[in-house]
């Protein structure tokens, strides 16, 4: 381990999943540094109500996000948690992240509940009314995931018990593999901040919004030559496909991006690394978005997993762990798991063998009346 990976080991890592009421945090030190983590869609600026002053650029208009789902999942004593999911294309699966339905052995929760918000208010709370709501009967989650915050096969499929309603939008996958520098959109019922990444979230979850950023790299870049294995104390196999996004603000000072692979890492300064946003539209992740989506041309690109800090001597403009500018976020794309979620997201034959008997009555009901 070189000097300069030894220096950035003190990552301090945030869960993006279920936005727990009372935030659950370790910490501990490595090699003198001393690290925490937490289990904890803010813009640049606020993402608070509209009666609060939130920005209206950051509100998700039904037309496009019908389809983005609110999970609750109950764990009995241990409390409810929110996640976000993706309706798929089958009209029953959900696609989430698996650390919202698992610790990665076989426990599960005990039910979860899948909202899909029918209204036009912004602000409303997607399980209040109106709304269509499905219950979850089968958690497909991939094999291979470990229950680490940090791991690329942080992805599961739910089952419903329904079909949901044909007017909820679907999503279909991304078809590219590489996301190095691609632009992305992203949604989520997470967290939320009354004055934007300066502060980070510090509002509820529940109330759907949306923004952009940048995918910067991928952990097992070849770039990087395997170090982000050792500064993670990692397995290379585990995370290699893991993308990170940094929350800009415009400023060189915060480029979390640029300051880990140049100064951190001692890679050149290059575009790649070194850019400082895209403005105002710019979100970060929060807890709650966890599971959700990140869309390119209206695909899903990858899913929501964690939240990663190094500290205000790295950018995070505020030194703590709560999705404020100069900190990464975390996610697990679909191009490593398309088999995974085709084979669990079949259509069920039952179902469709019904939608195709009602088509066919239409279309024989059509040729009657020409006949007649």
């Amino acid at each position: 381990m070189t000097l300069r990976q030894t220096t950035i080991l003190a990552a301090a890592l945030l869960a993006a999943g279920a936005a727990h009421a009372v935030p659950t945090a370790v910490s501990g030190s490595a090699n003198g540094l001393s690290w925490t983590a937490a289990s904890t869609i803010v813009g640049v600026t606020s993402t608070a109500t509209g009666a609060g002053g939130g920005d209206p650029r950051y509100f998700a208009p039904r037309s496009q996000y019908s389809g983005v789902a609110t999970l609750i999942m109950d764990y009995g004593s241990a409390g409810q948690f929110i996640c976000s999911g993706t309706l798929l294309p089958n009209q029953r699966s959900i696609l989430t992240a698996a650390h919202c339905v698992s610790d990665g052995t076989n426990a599960r929760p005990i039910s979860t509940s899948v909202y899909f918000y029918t209204g036009s208010d912004p602000d409303n709370v997607t399980f209040n009314q109106p709304s269509f709501s499905y219950q979850v009967t089968n958690y497909a989650v991939n094999s291979a995931y470990t229950g680490r915050v940090i791991d690329q096969n942080d992805i599961a499929v739910l089952s419903l018990d329904n079909l949901v309603d044909w007017s909820v939008k679907s999503y279909e996958l991304f078809g590219g593999d590489d996301l190095t520098g691609l632009d992305y959109n992203i949604a989520g019922y997470g967290g939320r901040s009354d004055t934007g990444g300066n502060v980070g979230a510090n509002l509820g979850t529940g109330r759907l919004r949306q923004g952009d950023n940048r995918y910067e790299f991928r952990l097992g870049d070849p770039d990087f030559g395997g170090a982000w294995s050792d500064i993670l104390d990692e397995p290379e196999a585990q995370i290699e496909y893991t993308y990170l996004a940094d929350f800009d603000n415009g400023l060189p000072a915060n480029d979390l991006a640029c300051n880990i692979a140049v100064a951190g890492l001692g890679l050149p300064p290059s575009a790649k690394f070194c850019n400082t946003g895209r403005g105002a539209s710019e979100v970060s992740s929060a807890g709650g978005d966890s599971g959700g989506p990140q869309f390119i041309d209206g695909k899903v690109s990858s899913v929501t997993s964690f939240g990663l800090s190094f500290g205000s001597a790295w950018g995070d403009v505020d030194g703590r762990l709560n999705s404020s500018f100069g900190e990464f976020n975390g996610f697990v794309p679909v191009s490593i798991h398309r088999d995974f979620i085709n084979a669990n997201a079949v259509p069920e034959p039952a179902s469709y063998a019904l939608a195709g008997l009602g088509l066919l009555a239409v279309g024989w009901s059509r040729r009657r009346q020409k006949r007649a």
